[in-house]
């Protein structure tokens, strides 16, 4: 999906890649999945136009799901494995649109040490979070 700025979210995560490296991305990216998202101009690549939710304080702001799902999008396209810790940590996240993100994060980088946490996540009470999470695991099991 293109966004009104003209780019997609991973063309934007790439360009912030280049811009200031792939492990201060990933770094940014950890940070923000342990709750501190101070770094504004990261969560505009992560995020695009939609930072603007962030930043003007709406419900999922700065403290809330948002920049949390922005930065499991971003690990999906930039990845170390200094961040399977995180990323396994935030499979268990009060927000389902998180923990959604996570398992995706999970099957794309075949994060073995998530099967408990995706295990979990097979009796999650948002359907498309099962979902995530049973894709993740049958990557996980191929």
């Amino acid at each position: 999906m293109v966004s009104e700025w003209g780019i997609t979210p991973k063309q934007s995560i790439e360009a912030e890649c280049r811009r200031r490296g792939r492990a201060q991305l990933i770094a940014g990216c950890i940070h923000i999945l342990e709750g501190r998202s101070d770094d504004d101009d990261l969560l505009l690549a992560l995020a695009a136009p939609a930072v603007l939710t962030v930043l003007d304080g709406r419900e999922g702001g700065r403290n809330g799901c948002w920049p949390k799902v922005w930065a499991a999008r971003g690990l999906l396209r930039a990845w170390d494995d200094s961040a399977s810790k995180v990323v396994v940590e935030a499979a268990l996240d009060e927000s389902w649109r998180v923990r959604e993100m996570v398992a995706k994060v999970v099957a794309t980088h075949e994060i073995d040490s998530a099967v408990p946490a995706m295990v979990v996540l097979l009796k999650d009470p948002v359907a498309r979070v099962r979902r995530a999470a049973e894709r993740a695991l049958l990557k996980l099991s191929a």
